[in-house]
């Protein structure tokens, strides 16, 4: 006998519809699963036999052959435990209950229960996008599934409860869809903490309008760290869009916490210095996405940036440039979207202490060299933003006076995007750093004060063509947080600065 039963998989951050069919044939008893199924489908076969039995269910001594179609993409993961199951009590007519226009995707484990996997978010899109009416998810991603409307979906805590809904005795009552609220995650640490660092609270302030990469170059105990964790609590809302993207990839990953829907605040990524590039980018023998692409909409933080390996800081310059990452493999090559802000912070030499007030620096000339050398030029110059963080004078830390809040920044931060996203309407583009290179003279006008000062700071500080389009995405940002629609030479002139410290300290030994 021949069932079929509807199922989801993943293609990168995309789901696809998946036919689970089973035959029961004569001859001697087996179990095959055709169709590129990967490692965890197969052993979909014990955790399937053993579901079926504990729940009560006949299994068939047959020939069983299962098929995922379309059989030339890989099958990865335990999601098809449940379809496949409900596909051999079909095909042994144990199950005659109608699942036209249901998708079914959960992991079985032995007693029955319905365990949650990853990427139910995509897989429920898929399912909706392609006619589904229906869709049978674990109970323990009932939030994803109540993020995508159009589409009933019900939350199955086990084999037996999925069965009764089935033929009538007892309903799952199904998701109702959530209303995406944008917020703040309430624990996140506040800039009112931060004594001093006017120059370096004023750059995250311009860093987080516009969505620019930043590095952050100071002695040891400077605050580096300090205000790096503070930036996510003044970047602005997420849009729903947003939400959904980032969501997605947080949910392939398997990274996305229990009970949350869509992610209501921007992430932030600080991986440690020992990463790996696939790590970092992504990879895999089946591709999965990496930390650039859990970043996405938000921060990727790497602190010490000279101590990570020269292949994890080389592979960030094409998703720094072009937004994503295409991971190649045998099996599949696959994109991820990674628009984020890096973050970078580093000591100035091994020591910590050159160009310190105080303190001398006990680094040769040669060592101090070869420190900095570790991150390349062609990284260096795709950052946007440069700043000193001095140490911290005690006059300073002994103040009574508190910092400047993060929700009063964060004001500031929002009506800047919100000039943004007015000026790129119907564009697609979302804030200053992603303005290509043919639309900058029409979206970034110049007074002529403004001109001449930018030109002459090309020619005097050997600018690259990079550098230059970057500068002028920053000038744009600066005069949107001062309410400005033309570039003036104080925009200008602020962002020239920003792009001073690579002079000093990798021209200075």
């Amino acid at each position: 006998m021949f069932a079929k039963v509807k199922s989801m998989g993943l293609l990168g951050v995309d789901g696809f519809m998946v036919d689970v069919e089973a035959d029961l044939s004569q001859g001697l008893p087996g179990f095959d699963v055709v169709g590129l199924p990967g490692a965890a489908v197969k052993e979909s076969r014990d955790r399937v036999r053993a579901a079926m039995k504990n729940s009560g269910f006949a299994y068939p001594v047959s020939r069983i052959t299962v098929n995922l179609a379309p059989a030339d993409i890989r099958k990865e993961g335990s999601v098809y435990d449940l379809p496949l199951l409900l596909a051999l009590l079909k095909a042994s007519g144990q199950l005659t209950a109608d699942v036209s226009g249901c998708a079914f995707v959960g992991e079985l484990s032995l007693t029955g229960e319905v365990r949650g996997v990853p990427g139910v978010l995509p897989m429920v899109i898929a399912a909706r996008e392609n006619g589904m009416q229906c869709a049978f998810i674990p109970a323990e991603n009932a939030a994803e599934g109540a993020v995508v409307d159009g589409i009933r979906v019900y939350p199955v805590p086990t084999l037996p409860a999925l069965l009764e809904h089935l033929v009538g005795l007892s309903a799952i009552p199904p998701l109702q869809p959530v209303e995406f609220q944008p917020g703040q995650d309430p624990g996140a640490p506040d800039f009112v903490d931060v004594m001093g660092q006017t120059a370096a609270r004023r750059a995250l302030e311009i860093a987080a309008a516009g969505s620019h990469n930043i590095l952050l170059i100071g002695p040891p105990g400077s605050g580096k760290s300090m205000l790096a964790k503070r930036l996510p609590s003044i970047l602005p809302d997420m849009t729903r869009q947003e939400a959904l993207e980032t969501t997605k990839l947080h949910s392939i990953a398997g990274a996305l916490p229990g009970g949350v829907g869509l992610l209501s605040s921007r992430p932030f990524r600080s991986p440690h210095h020992n990463i790996s590039a696939p790590g970092l980018a992504g990879g895999g023998s089946v591709p999965h996405p990496g930390e650039v692409s859990l970043a996405h909409n938000g921060v990727l933080f790497l602190d010490e940036l000279p101590e990570f390996s020269r292949q994890a800081m080389e592979c960030l310059r094409q998703p720094l440039e072009d937004h994503k990452v295409t991971i190649s493999r045998v099996s599949a090559s696959l994109s991820y979207p990674c628009s984020f802000m890096l973050v970078a912070a580093m000591n100035p030499c091994p020591c910590g202490y050159f160009g310190h007030p105080t303190r001398s620096c006990t680094c040769s000339a040669a060592a101090a060299q070869r420190y900095l050398a570790r991150v390349s030029g062609p990284l260096l110059d795709r950052i946007d933003l440069h700043i000193e963080v001095p140490p911290v004078e005690f006059e300073q830390l002994a103040s009574k006076t508190p910092g400047e809040s993060s929700a009063s920044i964060r004001q500031r931060v929002n009506r800047a995007r919100a000039v943004q996203q007015a000026r790129f309407s119907g564009t697609g583009l979302l804030c200053n750093s992603q303005i290509p290179a043919h639309l900058l003279k029409t979206l970034c006008p110049l007074t002529d004060g403004a001109q001449a000062l930018l030109k002459n700071a090309f020619e005097r500080m050997g600018l690259s063509a990079r550098a230059y389009d970057r500068l002028l995405k920053v000038s744009r940002t600066i005069a949107d947080l001062a309410g400005e629609d033309v570039i003036d030479s104080v925009h200008v002139a602020e962002a020239v600065q920003y792009r001073s410290l690579d002079r000093k300290y990798w021209e200075a030994r």
